[in-house]
């Protein structure tokens, strides 16, 4: 699951990380979720986290079926497996809580704020700028579709990625998912 951490607020938070000079156009396709992809994204989360921490293979199937659109994959376009993912669910809330990881049911398409609850990038394509790309794209999109506000957790160790990403630190957040103490990071997309 995706815990975050910001900077200083406005002078970052409107405009998303700058398009990276690299060839990841060349090597990945950046696209929604397709439905035979979620057991897929499922094998990742668990590659990617600890059991404690991992979303399981059922949830991440419901919630690929209540929220495609809240899913942004980065395909490998010589193998067509998934390299990487974001995921979602939006909401009217304003602050996290640990039942957004299991109940895909709190997906509101009409809200104005967005749970990111995990970005996964397969160890493999690591430390190439695949997530930074992906959570550029995914910001980009959420402000088209007049969402207002991006909320995710993360561990301490996390925070200054997803700062340099242009999230706030909000300081330790409301879940305790998995047994762990988090920080709830928010990026302004609309104030």
């Amino acid at each position: 699951m995706s815990k975050i951490t910001e900077q200083n607020s406005s002078e970052n938070q409107h405009q998303p990380c700058k398009q990276p000079e690299s060839d990841l156009y060349d090597r990945f396709e950046f696209r929604a979720i397709r439905p035979d992809e979620a057991e897929q994204a499922a094998e990742i989360e668990r590659v990617c986290f600890p059991p404690n921490e991992a979303c399981s293979k059922e949830m991440m199937l419901t919630r690929a079926a209540a929220a495609p659109e809240l899913f942004l994959v980065a395909a490998n376009k010589e193998t067509g497996q998934l390299a990487g993912f974001l995921n979602g669910l939006a909401t009217d809330e304003d602050s996290f809580r640990d039942e957004f990881f299991t109940d895909a049911g709190l997906h509101n398409p009409e809200g104005r704020t967005v749970m990111l609850l995990g970005l996964d990038v397969l160890p493999e394509y690591r430390m190439q700028g695949l997530a930074k790309e992906l959570m550029r794209i995914f910001l980009h999109r959420q402000r088209r579709q007049n969402k207002n506000l991006v909320l995710l957790t993360c561990l301490d160790s996390k925070v200054t990625m997803y700062q340099n990403m242009g999230f706030l630190d909000k300081g330790i957040a409301n879940s305790s998912w998995g047994g762990e103490q988090w920080h709830e990071m928010s990026y302004t997309i609309h104030p």
